[in-house]
């Protein structure tokens, strides 16, 4: 099962900042873990959102090829609660981007009313001992069924596109298990 804590994104400017949506359903089954008989989206399931959203950002400045991991939350601030039918919209600014990390500032907004005001800080783990923690292909198909591509500039204003690198490995990861799952491809 994917956790994906946002529903698409509305703008996303390499580099730069990017905007999410986040609508809040009563059929959400976790909100109704967090209080017994009130349903609310928990704090730190915001705070994963807005790390998604940004996230993704830092990725894709640098075309996919860092290791991009949540290290710390130095600062967040709730200023209401997110209930079914609100819609959150979160918004992730870039403050740096590093060779060891990145940082964003993050906001999310009920309507016109400011939710929550969260810093996130990113690390970058590129030891190869660590191995592939992440399957390009797996940014390459959040990025488009989140709408990234769609909505998304790059720094100098064209369209937003996939680096050719992940749709590489993409093409490769589906060819493999076209292989896999051919007829005759048994015991291989």
């Amino acid at each position: 099962m994917r956790w994906y804590w946002i529903d698409r994104f509305i703008e996303f400017e390499s580099g730069r900042y990017a905007k999410a949506v986040k609508n809040i359903s009563l059929a959400e089954e976790h909100l109704h873990d967090h209080f017994a008989n009130y349903p609310m989206l928990p704090n730190s399931l915001v705070i994963e959102g807005l790390a998604q959203t940004g996230g993704l950002l830092v990725c894709e400045y640098n075309q996919f090829s860092e290791k991009v991991i949540l290290a710390k939350v130095p600062k967040a601030q709730f200023f209401c609660e997110a209930v079914p039918g609100d819609t959150l919209i979160y918004t992730t600014t870039i403050e740096y981007i590093k060779d060891e990390g990145a940082m964003v500032h993050a906001t999310s907004y009920k309507g016109e009313r400011l939710h929550a005001e969260v810093e996130i800080v990113f690390a970058h783990l590129n030891d190869p001992r660590l191995g592939a923690l992440f399957d390009p292909e797996t940014f390459l198909h959040m990025m488009r069924l989140l709408g990234a591509f769609e909505v998304g500039r790059a720094a100098d204003g064209s369209r937003l596109v996939p680096p050719p690198r992940l749709l590489a490995a993409s093409d490769s990861a589906a060819d493999d298990n076209g292989r896999k799952n051919s007829p005759g491809a048994m015991g291989r």
